[in-house]
């Protein structure tokens, strides 16, 4: 028990070096074509995996599932975010979208899962959208300017498929077999940036000690780790409480920048990290147990 306490909080500084070991890759390599490489392998990994422990046997109707859910879940939400900075979109405003993410997870869980949302987790789920704004906005910055329509497009259907690719998973997906199931989310995603990659890009791949470093780090520690928690997290709680600790995400990542890029860090941000961490609390809170009077 004490061991699955930790899953959030390891799944939150994982998932905030995938913003930096992106920033590592993407000088080197088109950004489809380097998650259809970094799906691809994930997926070599994870299978070879289930083959060596004779966990690969997975129903029909589970494998449509998951191909489904992962081509949300990590080609629609990766692909539209990196194609929509790389198109010019402010790391800001990308992270502001993102943003969104909790809450339109939880008016999807609250439909399609019958999940309720009590006053208290809405009160959450604001504060922590409220935290990120204080967080990033000091680096939304002047770009505002050259910001397009495709790229909000892009950026807003990011979200939406992720947002959708978790409840899918929720409702779905939910296979015992976890190490096979990330393997065909990985297919589908897999496919979907190939098929990105050959329409819209030259497959140009600058081999670099940066780029070799960055999919290393985001296959291993982000594709299967990270992605691994959020699995399970996804099959034994409310996907309202889960997609909230997202709020965490660019506070840490902020916190990673500093310490590894000297970017700036002022108090206001601080003070936002502070607001998103309470909004999450909250968010996460359970109702409080009363003691059963004795017979």
């Amino acid at each position: 028990m004490q061991t699955r306490k930790l899953i959030p909080t390891a799944f939150v500084l994982l998932w905030a070096t995938g913003f930096i070991g992106a920033r590592y890759a993407m000088p080197w390599a088109e950004p489809f074509t380097f998650l259809a490489v970094r799906f691809g392998l994930a997926f070599l990994i994870l299978a070879a995996i289930a083959l060596a422990t004779g966990a690969w046997r997975m129903r029909r109707r589970d494998i449509l599932y998951a191909l489904a859910a992962g081509a949300l879940m990590h080609g629609v939400y990766l692909g539209g975010v990196f194609w929509a900075v790389r198109e010019g979109l402010t790391a800001g405003l990308s992270a502001l979208i993102v943003g969104l993410q909790p809450l339109i997870t939880a008016v999807l869980a609250g439909i399609f899962l019958g999940e309720e949302i009590l006053p208290r987790h809405w009160a959450g789920l604001a504060a922590g959208f409220a935290g990120v704004v204080v967080v990033i906005l000091p680096k939304l910055g002047s770009g505002l300017d050259a910001v397009t329509l495709p790229m909000l497009a892009a950026a807003i259907v990011a979200v939406a498929g992720m947002s959708a690719g978790t409840v899918l998973q929720k409702k779905f997906g939910a296979s015992r077999n976890l190490v096979m199931g990330t393997a065909w989310q990985y297919v589908g995603a897999t496919v979907l940036m190939a098929a990105g990659s050959l329409t819209l890009e030259t497959h140009t791949i600058v081999l670099t000690g940066e780029l070799v470093f960055a999919m290393v780090w985001l296959v291993v520690v982000l594709s299967i780790g990270a992605i691994f928690l959020l699995m399970i997290m996804i099959r034994e709680g409310e996907m309202a409480k889960v997609s909230s600790l997202f709020y965490l995400v660019p506070a840490v990542t902020a916190v990673m920048a500093w310490l590894l890029f000297g970017e700036s860090l002022s108090w206001v941000q601080i003070a936002g990290m502070a607001l998103a961490t309470f909004g999450v609390g909250l968010a996460t809170s359970q109702p409080p147990t009363r003691a059963r009077a004795s017979r």
